[in-house]
């Protein structure tokens, strides 16, 4: 997935590592800029620890943006806070 980086975060936002997460029991919980944003439960906490156990940093942050559904497209206003 490493080599298509370039083409889907053209402006390089994943590499300042916006998005973490957290496992729990039966939860995953993911945030972004210190705020969680998305809890993962059932099939798609086991799909999403499937495809990050394997990834490299840039990699997880893509995975980590594609399950809150909040990637950003480009065309949002920069905003302040």
């Amino acid at each position: 997935m490493g080599e298509k980086m370039g083409s889907v975060d053209k402006r390089g936002r994943l590499e300042e590592e916006v998005f973490s997460y957290t496992p729990g029991k039966d939860k995953v919980f993911i945030s972004y800029r210190g705020k969680q944003v998305t809890v993962l439960k059932g099939e798609k906490r086991q799909v999403f620890l499937r495809k990050i156990a394997g990834a490299d940093r840039l990699d997880a942050q893509l995975i980590m943006a594609k399950a809150t559904g909040n990637f950003k497209r480009g065309n949002e206003k920069n905003r302040k806070g």
